[in-house]
């Protein structure tokens, strides 16, 4: 086995290695568990770098196998976006798609063996009666009146429930384990109910569906995986994980391991809480890109890389480390596109410049690199021309001493291209300024002005050759770090109302014709990416993916 070394802290990849040491795993074998019952998020992603990247390390494999063992909210439609998120973050799953429908009656089969064993019954108690006798963490359960069926009425019963003699909640399956267990999970817990709903994978063969408890343990020894990796909350599980595999021929034995999950600030990561976002249209869809999930990062602009480095800057413990900075995670997409994204000039708030020392018919061409530092990423050309737009955040009447921009009889750079004056402002009879006529320094390409010190730079672009561009910039959905902590107050209230503001601007050029999903630096702005869907319709729209400013990067460096 070779494994790749790295400074963040992961107890799991230690303890694989010490297994692998003392020769108690010849080969890894992990797998990626989810439900097909909504896209995947932030949260999934540690788990996907966390199983495929073992994998990876270890030179083991990993499976990718849906957990779908509730028909009423799986869709089809989620398993091909689950398995989209999977390849895109750059991970390929051993062998084929796996489902827990494929083990379906194998595990009936198995169900079979603990009621003969008399170790499972059929329960008639409805569901509130049988959280009643389950009893508290306090106080120990109590038996159900039909805890002692004879085996053979269990089998009947079983037999009848799966062929849909029965109504929904009228019957479950339940293991027969310990009602006065310190673990409420271990008090005869529910291995089927019955469910009259067809599947997308089975179609109409089963009225029930085991839970997933009896699902996880039995299909990791079933496809020999040697370590289930989960996040903590499954902890409390692990005796009854270890339990079904205890009491039924399995062919292997798996080792579950807990690690914690991941609590990302500003965010909301409940599959149940995103899918109302989705449903009540406050977001566009799964992939809105202010959602935090991974169809969402990639439209709004994330990488693959970005996100994989994200994962492996927060490390895997078993301690529960509170929230994790969202500038951490602005700052893995920054340290990549920082090296990675074609630069531009976009101006989002446009002000008209006259040029008045340049002639109507001007229309010089100024060749730049695509990139400051990257020879491979070919020039781009900027046309200059007497009409230039440039920023009206770049201006002001009366500025303060040290506003190093454009004002009335202060110079500035044009980026990339000569020294202007401010000679004049013009105003329209309601007082807002129209145009600034200004006038140029010829001598001032590329160097500096003879006897003089010009501070500041300011972006542009050719009005005669600008490109109408959509902007859409994107912040946090929510306006305080825990949206989700207080369960008196609605989630929903906490909404912010800046999240997503919409401005019409004007591009360089190169921004006539771009691929979906094309990253840029818009110089002096931020970083975006062309929308994918808009994009692909013809339109000219940008999401911006993080500022240009990294808090997270100055904070470890006072650090």
């Amino acid at each position: 086995m070779s494994t790749e070394s790295t400074s963040a802290p992961n107890f799991i990849r230690n303890q694989i290695r010490e297994d692998a040491d003392a020769g108690r795993v010849d080969k890894l074998v992990t797998r990626f568990p989810p439900e097909p019952n909504g896209f995947l998020h932030i949260g999934h992603a540690k788990s996907i770098c966390l199983n495929f990247g073992l994998a990876e390390q270890f030179d083991g494999d990993c499976h990718l196998r849906f957990d779908d063992t509730n028909p009423a909210k799986e869709e089809q439609a989620y398993i091909d976006g689950i398995k989209a998120d999977v390849e895109w973050l750059g991970f390929h799953w051993a062998g084929k798609v796996r489902f827990a429908s494929d083990y379906f009656d194998q595990l009936y089969s198995w169900a079979q063996h603990l009621v003969h064993e008399d170790k499972a019954y059929v329960d008639d108690l409805s569901p509130d009666e049988i959280r009643e006798y389950r009893g508290t963490l306090t106080e120990p359960g109590r038996p159900s009146p039909y805890r002692d069926r004879s085996v053979e009425e269990n089998l009947d019963l079983l037999e009848r429930m799966r062929k849909g003699e029965f109504a929904e909640g009228e019957k479950v399956l339940r293991a027969k384990i310990d009602m006065a267990s310190p673990n409420i999970n271990l008090r005869d817990p529910i291995l089927y109910r019955i469910r009259h709903a067809s599947h997308h994978q089975t179609g109409d063969k089963w009225k029930i569906y085991p839970s997933y408890d009896f699902t996880h343990g039995q299909s990791d020894a079933i496809e020999g995986v040697t370590h289930s990796i989960c996040t903590l909350e499954f902890e409390d599980h692990r005796p009854l994980y270890e339990w079904f595999l205890a009491n039924l021929p399995v062919p292997t034995t798996p080792r579950q391991i807990e690690f914690a999950r991941l609590n990302l600030n500003y965010t909301v990561t409940s599959k149940r809480k995103l899918k109302l976002l989705v449903d009540q249209d406050i977001v566009d869809g799964w992939d809105d890109p202010r959602m935090p999930t991974i169809s969402g990062m990639r439209r709004r602009g994330y990488t693959p890389g970005s996100i994989r480095k994200f994962c492996e800057m927060i490390g895997v413990t078993r301690a529960d480390g509170g929230m994790v900075d969202i500038a951490m995670l602005y700052h893995a997409i920054r340290s990549e596109l920082e090296d990675t994204a074609l630069r531009a000039m976009c101006v989002l708030k446009p002000l008209k410049v006259v040029l008045t020392n340049v002639a109507e018919d001007h229309d010089e061409v100024i060749e730049v690199p695509g990139h400051p530092a990257r020879d491979d990423m070919g020039m781009r050309k900027l046309p200059l021309t007497r009409e230039i737009w440039i920023d009206s955040d770049d201006f002001m009447e009366e500025p303060p001493k040290k506003f190093f921009r454009l004002a009335p009889g202060q110079e500035v750079r044009l980026r990339n291209a000569y020294v202007i004056r401010c000679d004049e402002v013009i105003k329209n009879a309601d007082g807002g300024i129209d145009e600034l006529r200004c006038s140029v320094d010829f001598d001032t390409l590329g160097k500096n002005p003879e006897g003089r010190k010009v501070k500041g730079v300011i972006h542009w672009v050719s009005a005669a050759h600008a490109v109408p561009v959509e902007v859409r910039l994107y912040d946090n959905l929510f306006q305080v770090e825990a949206p989700d902590k207080d369960r008196d107050v609605d989630f929903l209230d906490h909404l912010s109302g800046d999240s997503l503001t919409i401005v019409q601007g004007f591009g360089e050029p190169s921004l006539a014709e771009v691929a979906p999903e094309t990253r840029f630096q818009f110089e002096r702005v931020g970083y975006f990416c062309a929308d994918r869907h808009a994009t692909a319709e013809g339109k000219r729209v940008f999401n911006r993916t993080v500022g240009l400013k990294d808090t997270w990067a100055k904070i470890q460096k006072k650090g």
